[in-house]
């Protein structure tokens, strides 16, 4: 079978889905995700707070990747990188970024847009030192997406980084940073059977939200 004719094959949504009425929906768009992260959860989907983050480089070139989101609050959707990677230098050259979250468990998809700020020192090590023995141990680690001669090199670094971590669990990590994107629209997005999707987006005016259906 061609590869094309395999995609033909898979199906989306083998699922109920829930319904969603935009009429019903909060003024502000936090609750709504706050809600929908949950919900996807309790119907079992994996790894919900996982999410696609979209920069620019210099060039204006976009890069994408997947990465956990650590929190979603009236300051932001907030996640944290080394500030020297990848990710991070390109958001020092231009401080704006787009999320994208989906649960295929529901149907359900939010894309978040708005300009990115490091959140400061304290927040960041505080943001390190919550986490796992192995998150701190990865972040000692460092030099994320710099060329690896082999992998033998990693493994030693991990292994001395993993000793580190569990001797000194607040050790710091200069370059760790908690990025804050502060949303100027915000895309709910509910799938159906029959294709007649429900977009529902939150686009900032002033202090304030206008909500506005999208055509599917």
């Amino acid at each position: 079978m061609e590869f094309r004719e395999f995609l033909h094959t898979l199906r989306v949504w083998d699922v109920a889905l829930p319904s969603f009425d935009p009429d019903a929906a909060p003024a502000a768009p936090l609750p709504l995700f706050q809600a929908w992260l949950v919900h996807a959860a309790g119907a079992g989907q994996a790894e919900p707070h996982t999410m696609s983050l979209a920069t620019v480089d210099e060039a204006g070139r976009p890069d994408i990747r997947t990465l956990m989101l650590h929190d979603a609050d009236d300051a932001g959707w907030h996640f944290a990188s080394h500030s020297t990677s990848a990710k991070g230098r390109q958001l020092a050259a231009r401080p704006v970024a787009a999320l994208g979250f989906y649960w295929p468990a529901v149907g359900r998809q939010v894309r978040v847009r708005g300009a990115v700020t490091p959140a400061g020192e304290a927040a960041s090590q505080d943001d390190l030192h919550a986490r796992s023995t192995g998150a701190l141990a990865a972040a000692l680690v460092g030099r994320m997406s710099e060329v690896l001669a082999e992998y033998r090199e990693l493994e030693d670094a991990s292994e001395a980084a993993w000793r580190q971590a569990e001797a000194d669990p607040l050790a710091p990590v200069p370059t760790w940073t908690r990025y804050v994107l502060e949303p100027t629209e915000v895309e709910f997005f509910q799938g159906d059977a029959r294709r007649r999707h429900v977009r529902l987006r939150y686009r900032r005016d002033g202090a304030g939200w206008v909500r506005e259906l999208l055509w599917p």
